[in-house]
């Protein structure tokens, strides 16, 4: 099937070269049963790619199933995918098939394959090597015959480097790379997907088309999407819903796209505001920032812990490395603008302040979202399991 075909069967839109160079390897890839990594930013659409690989593949009527594996809890990730046998845990109260076992024959596309842990890493790299696995509770050797296709939008490199993912797994899932680009570098493309989602949501709420003037195509092309064409489906979906204007300018059309920093931070509407109102308070940008900024926090203690075994520093309270640390500890209310805190100090009063801030922001995204957590775990930008932990972290009713 060539990318035209494709394009039409999967209503996918865009005349991008950089977009149908990613359909076509997905094309020619499908025929055989090579291992694929799609990797690509979040809301790009990485999920149409194992979808077009099973449809054209000898497979294709066998089963295909999508795993989030940022949405299943760490201790439950094994029993899901290799299966269970009754008693081999707390609430297994019969044998359980997994996913290995009932697509035997099919396709498994596992997204977010950077939120596996370790253990079921192991897993998974014999699955997918031998074709074996054994279900949890059982020594049992079982065989299944199963083509795994893996996305992410994490960098694996990084992830490898920091211990967080098996080099040998991505050499094994990587052996056909497929990159799907930014919405960014497809600005030809922005356009026609604005119209197409314009067009399908007036449909469904029974309402004109929502059009755009000649500054607001502007903006719109020139806007970096950093939440791709998910964002840009939402934006679309906000101005046909809220509008009543039908012919958006660009002054109209700013409101919805926030300020394009690292954080990407969303539009959060509230009816009972002003237009110009509808974007996070400071506080709420504060608390982002930190809870973001905790995982840069972690690296840096773990950095400065490895310069201190080879020569001993300290640091000041704004962060500069300095030589010879105070021998005695001092509280941290005690000190005055430019003393020292020995390391273990300074860790101390910032974990305390970012935990506190930390658990005041899950609580209040929470309640926003009405204890729905997928929702919360995607406004915060983390995991679901990351926020299960915290939850359970912070005692969080």
């Amino acid at each position: 099937m060539d990318v035209t075909a494709i394009k039409q069967r999967f209503e996918i839109i865009g005349t991008s070269p950089l977009l149908d160079r990613a359909l076509d390897i997905a094309a020619q890839v499908a025929a055989t049963d090579l291992s694929v990594l799609v990797t690509g930013e979040t809301g790009v659409g990485k999920e149409f790619i194992p979808k077009i690989i099973h449809a054209n593949s000898v497979r294709k009527h066998g089963h295909y199933f999508a795993i989030n594996c940022g949405a299943i809890p760490e201790g439950t990730i094994d029993s899901e995918l290799f299966g269970h046998l009754k008693g081999s845990f707390t609430g297994a109260h019969e044998d359980r098939k997994g996913y290995f076992e009932v697509a035997d024959g099919g396709t498994l596309f596992l997204d977010e394959v950077a939120e596996l842990p370790l253990s079921t890493q192991v897993r998974l790299l014999r699955a997918l090597e031998t074709g074996e696995f054994i279900r949890v509770g059982s020594s049992k050797v079982q065989k299944t015959d199963v083509r795994v296709i893996a996305a992410t939008n994490v960098n694996l490199s990084h992830a490898i480097k920091a211990g967080k993912f098996r080099e040998d797994l991505y050499y094994r899932l990587n052996t056909v790379p497929i990159l799907v680009p930014p919405l960014r570098e497809r600005p030809q493309d922005i356009h026609l997907l604005f119209r197409k989602f314009a067009a399908d949501f007036a449909e469904k709420y029974k309402m004109p088309v929502i059009r755009l003037a000649n500054d607001a195509r502007n903006l719109l092309e020139q806007y970096r999407w950093p939440g791709n064409v998910r964002q840009l489906k939402n934006v679309a979906e906000q101005l046909s819903v809220l509008e009543q204007t039908r012919l958006v300018s660009a002054q109209v059309l700013a409101r919805y796209l926030p300020a394009d920093s690292p954080l990407h931070l969303p539009v959060v509407y509230d009816p009972e505001k002003k237009l110009g109102d509808d974007f996070l308070s400071e506080r709420d940008i504060l608390y982002k920032i930190l809870f973001q900024l905790r995982a840069d926090m972690d690296e840096m203690k773990k950095q400065l812990h490895n310069i201190m075994n080879h020569e001993p520093m300290s640091v000041h309270p704004q962060g500069t490395m300095l030589t010879h640390p105070a021998e005695e500890p001092v509280a941290a209310d005690e000190v005055t603008e430019g003393e020292l805190l020995p390391m273990e100090v300074v860790e101390e009063s910032q974990d305390l302040s970012l935990n506190t801030l930390e658990k005041e922001l899950i609580v209040k995204v929470l309640q926003k979202n009405k204890g729905h957590r997928k929702s919360t775990a995607k406004e915060l930008g983390i995991a679901e399991r990351t926020l299960y932990r915290k939850i359970k972290e912070y005692e969080i009713e």
